[in-house]
Parts: structure tokens; sequence; C-alpha cells
């Protein structure tokens, strides 16, 4: 007896797709509901996503946040951009790819998004800010670098990068120019089913109609009737800059919002950084967070959006005060 396949997933509150001009790229943004929803008690929601990942990806999220205040309030506005070369926004130079990407660049990017006519916000709007990953190491500098407009931070699993060191300098430096002589490259599948099986090797735990939604935004069809990801492949290549602790360390002491941080218990941070992250680095690095609260999600992995998103959105609703 065959198992039958799981209904297609669908979503509890669609998005709009907005295209906004961002430091002279045009950006794609998710966006749920409307600025009419802003009160000063529910700001708008920013949800900025991790390496080779996409806004849409918040979907399963913002549906377990709908179901929760349901019968507590409206929802909020909530968006979620497309970082510059992942998604449907560009790269630079626009239209085209690039060579390297700039971390400095995301948090230009965010601080402009946030001040974009195209979202309907105020001028120099405060709101309530979740990074995944690459993203929750970039809203954890951008609220210290600009504490006044966050009134609640959360970084799931956005632990940092190992200390460098500047005897490193040259050697990175020389990988990085062995690198631009020759440009990365994504592979391409011949189907959204590929493309869908491809997302749940990369995350076992990934239901597959999760997966199946995900695919379609994810990736694009190309000129040769293949899907293509849709991620510029230079963010394949490394970075020619150190990942400097103390810099960032003194960007964290200056956070004045509440920071909850979340992780999985099934995280393996050894496949990415070997022995050269331990774990007591990071929890040293928490310590320079001003005020902070933590949780674990189990049974759970990196991908936590994806993994729980119904526990997931429990714990960012009683950070946040969410009311629907």
């Amino acid at each position: 007896m065959t198992t039958p396949s799981p209904l297609p997933y669908a979503a509890r509150r669609a998005a709009r797709s907005l295209f906004v001009p961002i430091r002279g790229l045009r950006y794609h943004v998710m966006a749920w509901g409307d600025p009419s929803m802003v009160t000063p008690e529910a700001p708008p929601l920013v949800l900025v996503h991790g390496w080779m990942d996409v806004g849409a990806s918040f979907q399963f999220v913002v549906d377990a946040l709908d179901a929760l205040g349901a019968a507590g309030g409206p929802p909020r506005y909530i968006i979620a951009p497309d970082w510059r070369g992942f998604g449907l926004s560009e790269s630079a130079p626009s239209g085209g790819g690039t060579d390297t990407f700039w971390f400095p660049d995301y948090l230009g990017d965010l601080d402009a998004l946030l001040r974009s006519p195209g979202l309907g916000l105020q001028h120099e709007p405060t709101v309530d800010l979740v990074g995944h990953s690459m993203g929750g190491n970039v809203v954890m500098l951008y609220a210290g670098i600009r504490p006044e407009r966050i009134r609640r931070l959360v970084n799931l699993e956005g632990f940092g990068l190992p200390q460098s060191h500047p005897a490193q300098a040259p050697r990175r430096y020389a990988q990085w120019l062995d690198q631009l002589r020759t440009p990365a490259e994504l592979r391409d599948y011949d189907s959204l089913d590929a493309v869908a099986s491809r997302l749940r090797k990369n995350n076992p735990r990934l239901r597959s109609d999760f997966a199946d939604w995900l695919a379609p935004h994810w990736s694009r069809r190309n000129a040769a009737g293949r899907w293509e990801i849709l991620g510029d492949p230079a963010h394949k290549q490394v970075n020619p800059q150190l990942y400097r602790k103390e810099e960032v360390l003194a960007c964290w002491a200056k956070i004045t919002a509440p920071v909850l941080w979340v992780e999985g218990d099934e995280t393996d941070v050894t496949k990415w950084w070997g022995d050269r992250f331990p774990r007591a680095d990071f929890e040293s690095r928490l310590e320079a967070v001003p005020v902070l609260t933590r949780h674990l999600l189990s049974p759970c992995g990196h991908m936590l959006h994806h993994d729980q998103p119904e526990a997931l959105a429990v714990r960012l609703a009683e950070h946040l005060g969410y009311t629907g």
C-alpha cells in the first residue's frame, strides 16, 4: 500500500511582491498586509533571510503567527526582502552579476530599505527585526549601529564567523584573486520537482509540501527551459575582507532592544567551521548583548523557520508582543 502524497501547501495569508529601488538596485520585497496595520504597539515586522535563501522562505512562520493571532487582533504588516543577488533582487552592477559581495552592503541596503517610500513606512520607522543565519548577523550589527530604530530584535542562528587574524590576510587575498579567474557557477535542474528534491536533500527535515511550495520561489526557468537557482554564483566566492570579531562585538554592545536568540538542538556548526569556532567562543560573544533571552527548538536544525514554524512563531509572538 502506497502512502498518499500530502496536499499542496496553501498559504494562510498570501504576500504581495513589491519592487523598490535600493541604492541603484531593483530590490524585491515580499509584503504581507499594508502600512495601515502599523501602530506604536505593532510596528512593521521585518524578516531577513540567510545565505542562499529568499524572503518567501518565511511564509510558513507568517502563517503560523497569523494562526496564533486569529482571535486576538488584526495581523501585522510584515516585510521580507530578497537580499541583493538572491531571489528576484538584482545584483550589482544593476541587471548583471558581480564578483564579490561586501558585507557592509547588506547594512546599507537594510538602512535604505527601511526608509524606502515604496514600503509606505514613516521616514525613520521603528521596527521589529528578525534575521536568520547571515541575516541574523546583519540585524545584530544593524541594531547596534541604529539602536533607536529597533524595538525588538530576534537572531535565528546568526552565529557570526570564526575569529580572524591579520596574518591570514595575504592568503585570503590570494584565494580571492585566484577565484576571480574562474567565476563560480550554480547547477540548474530539469524540473521544479528536482529543485524541491534539492531542497529536501539540503534539509532532510523539510516537509515535502513545504519543499514543493518553496521550489518556484527559490528558482526560475531559464532560456534553455531548465530551472536555475535564484542566487548569484558570486556568493560562493570567498570574501577578501577578514571577519573582525572585536568590531562586531563593539556593535553588539550598543544594542538597546531586547534580543531573542533562537537555535535548533540538531544544528551542527562543526560542518561549517570544524574546530575553528569553538562553542565557548560563541557563548562569550553573547555576553556582549545587554538584554538577551535564549530558546532552543527541538527537534530542529539550522532552518528553524522551515523545521519548526509553529514553535518558532510561539517564541516570536512572546518576544514581539504579537497580537495577530
